[in-house]
């Protein structure tokens, strides 16, 4: 398994695992990042920081450190 941090620009993975603990885990499920949710990477930002992904239908940026704490296969 990788982080989604290590996921390259136009791949679709499936979200495996969420790390993280009490408030930054619920952001992340607030966002609608859950278990078993496709999620493409549209782009990195060119000092890497935040990258775009489409997950249930809409676009997000999230930062990279969020990014680490989403396992994904």
């Amino acid at each position: 398994m990788k982080t989604l941090k290590e996921v390259k620009c136009g791949e679709t993975v499936t979200v495996a695992k969420l790390g993280g603990e009490g408030a930054l885990k619920r952001r992340i499920m607030d966002m609608g990042i859950t278990k078993g949710t496709p999620v493409y990477v549209r782009k990195v930002a060119p000092l890497g920081d935040p990258v775009e992904i489409t997950i249930r239908g809409y676009e997000l940026s999230i930062r990279r450190n969020e990014a680490e704490n989403i396992l994904v296969e």
